[in-house]
């Protein structure tokens, strides 16, 4: 089962009254070079300065952008800017924002995991990653000597014991700074008797990767290198073996899962008669009641359908339907080796079969597909207009016993199957994995 540990952060330099709002960032995989400009120029200090040296993030960059961002994380430290705190601690991190009319908050950690490789149990990914941006990651990590931003991750509290146990005390956060709409608030908890019971709490529960996946290999992979740089062994607490999580409980009210839907281009003559035809017996298409380009009207629509249902949004026309699966099991001769668990998600049955098994051969069949992704209902209709995107696919959100489920059977789900919300903010906290004084 996992295990967890206290870690003495770097962060930014607190001062009375302080706003932090233009110092954080979002994760770094979401930004583009607008993104980046955006937030340098509401703070030179802003955190996306060191942790997007290279834009896009899906490939490595040039070594001396990531040299550069090691010379301006010691130029912080030396300034004071940025400051490692004095003794190890647990960080109470919570984010507050609007689901509606209701104010919601999800409250978790900060804390170090020790790695564990995939398939071991303790640590469980969902999603399959990709070589080039972990290369990415990888120069920077090695560049810096840290890991700028935290894993998301998920454990099992169903009497919320851990957190009651962190917050029970906390006062006025100690860095707070609003993101894209949501309140970001951290706290640091170092004594001795909390730290011990959160981390006996946690010790027979494995940590389930919501987000971060790429971080956790390059961590991996970081390891093995101090591994062989130390002549095959590395001591049990040295700081390459562990990495900073934000920790939620699963059963934690602000936990929420949007679905990603799905944007599909190069699809000459697509027309939705065509595409009733060519699923035969295993689902049915209805159109529905919504005014034309109403896909955020869409949305809400298949939230509330039985499961196994999808939108489909007509870019052409404008006009939305229902996608009912009649065939529950249509995915048992196309992927006989994977689990009735893995065969049964929706978002496997769209991709699996839908997407490659019927829209692609009937529509492009020279082709692939050109895919897009939002977790934004309204979005679909303003980008699927016929032109790069002919057709919208909306989907439910992934449930999370599934993620659990599996885990058990070291299954991992497809390309963009959650969209956990809202998104960690880079820059609360920095994790120190060889001394951040030393030179490159």
């Amino acid at each position: 089962m996992a295990q967890i540990r206290p870690f003495a952060a770097i962060r930014y330099a607190r001062r009375p009254e302080s706003d932090f709002s233009h110092l954080i960032a979002p994760p770094y995989d979401v930004l583009t070079d607008a993104d980046k400009a955006r937030l340098q120029a509401q703070n030179s200090h802003n955190i996306v300065t060191i942790d997007l040296p290279h834009t896009p993030p899906k490939e490595a960059g040039p070594d001396a952008v990531y040299q550069q961002a090691n010379l301006t994380l010691q130029s912080w430290l030396k300034s004071g800017v940025l400051a490692r705190d004095p003794r190890p601690a647990f960080y109470p991190y919570a984010q507050t924002y609007q689901q509606g009319q209701r104010t919601v908050h999800r409250r978790g950690f900060m804390a170090l995991v020790r790695l564990s490789p995939f398939g071991k149990g303790e640590v469980v990914p969902h999603e399959k990653t990709y070589k080039g941006p972990i290369e990415d990651r990888m120069k920077l990590m090695r560049a810096t000597g840290v890991q700028l931003s935290p894993i998301f991750g998920m454990f099992s509290d169903p009497r919320h014991a851990v957190t009651e146990a962190l917050y029970q005390n906390v006062a006025k956060p100690e860095l707070s700074g609003m993101l894209d709409g949501v309140k970001n608030d951290l706290w640091h908890v170092n004594d001795a008797s909390t730290i011990n019971k959160v981390t006996d709490l946690l010790e027979d529960h494995p940590v389930y990767i919501a987000d971060g996946h790429h971080r956790y290999t390059t961590a991996l992979q970081y390891q093995q290198e101090c591994i062989a740089a130390a002549g095959g062994m590395l001591p049990a607490n040295h700081p390459a073996n562990y990495c900073m999580f934000v920790l939620v409980g699963m059963q934690d009210p602000g936990l929420l899962i949007l679905p990603t839907h799905r944007l599909l281009g190069g699809l000459a003559g697509f027309n939705i008669d065509k595409l009733r035809s060519v699923l035969g017996g295993n689902a049915t298409i209805e159109p529905t009641t919504l005014p034309a380009k109403a896909t955020a009207e869409l949305e809400t629509l298949v939230a509330h359908q039985p499961t196994h249902t999808f939108g489909l949004y007509d870019g052409a026309s404008g006009k939305s339907y229902l996608i009912r699966l009649t065939n529950k099991d249509v995915l048992a001769n196309l992927e006989p080796g994977q689990s009735s668990t893995w065969r049964e998600l929706d978002v496997a049955i769209l991709q699996r079969y839908l997407i490659d098994e019927v829209i692609r051969p009937a529509f492009s069949p020279s082709a692939d597909v050109m895919r897009g992704y939002t977790a934004n209902g309204a979005a679909v209709a303003e980008q699927v207009d016929g032109q790069k995107y002919q057709v919208g696919l909306v989907l439910q959100s992934t449930p999370l016993h599934a993620l659990e489920a599996l885990g058990k059977h070291n299954e991992v789900m497809p390309q963009k199957s959650t969209y956990f919300f809202p998104k960690l903010a880079t820059g609360m906290a920095i994790n120190v994995l060889t001394d951040p004084g030393s030179s490159k």
